[in-house]
């Protein structure tokens, strides 16, 4: 019978956005999975905001980033007067909305001691705010 001996890490990773937009953040996280030592496991990464998102997407054409920013804008538009929700703003609700429309968690196995990602994939913190923030990423990774 084999014997698995699984270790558990976690941390968090801070990262200022520029405003809307999508933010890559792959190296950071890869770096950290691959300095975990685990050879084989399970990353799952979690925004800790209602106004931002995680998405893995192409990392090859800045159009399809693009594109995916002006889909969201004409879906879910600024100053909508369906929301009554404006307390920070008029895109402080559609940032709701798209968030709640895409991911706040992400689970990406990890082999060989990296991600198992895609050849054109990246992971992106999509900020749907029009300003700058600070956004928190919590990071757990299970594996052996």
């Amino acid at each position: 019978m084999l014997s698995l001996m699984l270790r558990q890490l976690a941390t968090t990773l801070v990262f200022d956005s520029r405003g809307r937009g999508l933010v890559d953040i792959t190296r950071p996280v890869a770096g950290w999975a691959e300095a975990s030592g685990l050879a084989s496991g399970l990353l799952t990464l979690f925004i800790r905001h209602t106004s931002a998102s995680l998405v893995i997407q192409e990392n090859a054409d800045a159009d399809v980033r693009a594109d995916l920013d002006r889909f969201f804008a004409r879906l879910v538009p600024d100053g909508d007067s369906l929301f009554r929700h404006r307390d920070e703003g008029s895109d402080d609700m559609p940032a709701h909305v798209r968030a709640a429309l895409t991911a706040t968690q992400l689970s990406i196995p990890i082999a060989d001691g990296e991600l198992v990602l895609g050849r054109w994939q990246a992971i992106y913190l999509w900020e749907h705010r029009l300003r700058p923030h600070r956004r928190e990423l919590a990071l757990h990774l299970v594996g052996e």
